[in-house]
């Protein structure tokens, strides 16, 4: 997803930091859909926008785990 301008979470969800990198040694994913790691998850989709979708929504469900605690 390199076309994405993923530091904007970092505007959106103040406590996430982006750390890009442009080979993550998965060969052949990033040819086939777009991908993001979250906390070591693998987060794929068909699109870009639905990747991104994915990704707020892991990154809200994440998020809330911290705020119960």
């Amino acid at each position: 997803m390199s076309q994405v301008d993923l530091e904007e979470l970092e505007n959106e969800y103040p406590g996430v930091a982006v750390l890009r990198t442009y080979c993550l040694s998965f060969c052949r994913i990033c040819k086939a859909r777009p991908y993001v790691i979250v906390n070591g998850k693998q987060i794929y989709a068909k699109t870009v926008e639905e990747c991104m979708q994915l990704v707020k929504a892991t990154i809200e469900s994440e998020l809330q785990t911290f705020d119960a605690l």
